[in-house]
């Protein structure tokens, strides 16, 4: 009776992972936030917030800590109906639109205030083309500036062309191309396998924000930063359009204000923890590497343009970012 009643529940909680959404039903989110991180702790209370204005009829389930698996995995579930909605960085969302990866070039957009502007210019087309592909933004949001995380010192270019195994993200082949075009090693994989490879040895480079590297401890296989900031990393909550139109039309406003309410008090947070973060972790042992050659890392990164340009990003959306940025720079100088 007992085996009965556990394959019973079994299917029963198979079937709650599958299908359509009604108002009255949970909407599942899966995001690789680690668990206790500040997107994570936000995205609780948002999700709070969302039962009690809607009267208990929207639940929003988080998955954190990719137990949903990485973030192409994430978008690939919400397809089939296994979950509804992501939290994801732009390298997600390229496997919906790529559009929005053109804010990631490396070296292209080197301060807050500048990715404040451009972000505000562009994001209407970021929207539009994710809702071609049937999703909905609710949030944009920022991980931070990713700075060269490693198992071992590297301060120059060379030393990172020639030595260093970095990690590349698996189902990007555009982006390994471009690591390529500025001389490193990428090594390909699921951001899941990141920690294991770093004890291992199969890679000794990462690329992230601070504030993450503290949240998730990669720091502590990777005991070495590289002070130069090398791209910003932004992401977005995204929901199904057609999960979301399921929702009662007078609800929906009231749950987007909810959402971008919430993401701009993760954004606060990241920015203004991120220094945190960094002190806490040198505190704990990281060590923070001066480059040495700082013009040779941007003239490689500009060699990577070339590649993601058309590659990784459509040369539109690419050109467009770029025209807004060099835009940016000149308002901003006044």
């Amino acid at each position: 009776m007992t085996r009965i009643c556990s394959v019973a529940l079994a299917f029963l909680f198979s079937l709650s992972l599958v299908g359509t959404v009604r108002a009255d039903e949970k909407i599942k989110l899966g995001t690789l936030a680690p668990n206790g991180s500040p997107w994570h702790t936000l995205l609780k209370e948002m999700s709070q917030r969302w039962t009690e204005v809607s009267g208990g009829k929207v639940k929003l389930i988080i998955y954190a800590g990719g137990v949903v698996g990485n973030e192409g995995d994430m978008v690939k579930k919400t397809r089939i109906g296994q979950l509804q909605a992501v939290a994801v960085t732009t390298i997600g969302l390229h496997d919906i639109s790529p559009d929005s990866q053109a804010l990631d070039v490396p070296m292209l957009i080197d301060n807050n205030e500048l990715l404040d502007y451009t972000m505000e210019k562009v994001q209407g087309r970021f929207e539009k083309s994710l809702l071609d592909k049937g999703y909905v933004v609710l949030a944009w949001s920022d991980v931070g500036f990713v700075r060269f995380f490693s198992s071992k010192r590297y301060a120059t270019l060379a030393d990172f062309t020639g030595k260093s195994k970095v990690f590349a993200w698996e189902g990007d082949p555009g982006s390994i191309e471009a690591w390529r075009a500025m001389g490193m090693h990428p090594v390909v994989m699921s951001s899941t396998d990141i920690v294991p490879s770093l004890q291992t040895g199969l890679i000794d480079t990462v690329t992230m924000s601070p504030i993450y590297a503290f949240s998730s401890r990669i720091f502590e296989k990777a005991k070495f930063m590289l002070d130069l900031p090398w791209a910003p990393l932004s992401g977005a909550t995204v929901i199904r359009k057609d999960a979301w139109e399921k929702i009662p039309a007078d609800l929906r406003p009231k749950l987007l204000e909810i959402s971008r309410e919430y993401t701009k008090r993760i954004n606060a947070e990241v920015r203004r923890m991120d220094a945190d973060a960094l002190a806490t972790m040198k505190k704990q042992g990281l060590e923070v590497v001066t480059p040495v050659d700082e013009p040779a890392f941007r003239k490689a990164a500009i060699n990577t343009w070339g590649v993601i340009r058309g590659k990784v990003v459509p040369a539109e959306a690419f050109d467009e970012v770029k025209r807004v940025v060099e835009e940016g720079k000149a308002k901003l100088k006044k």
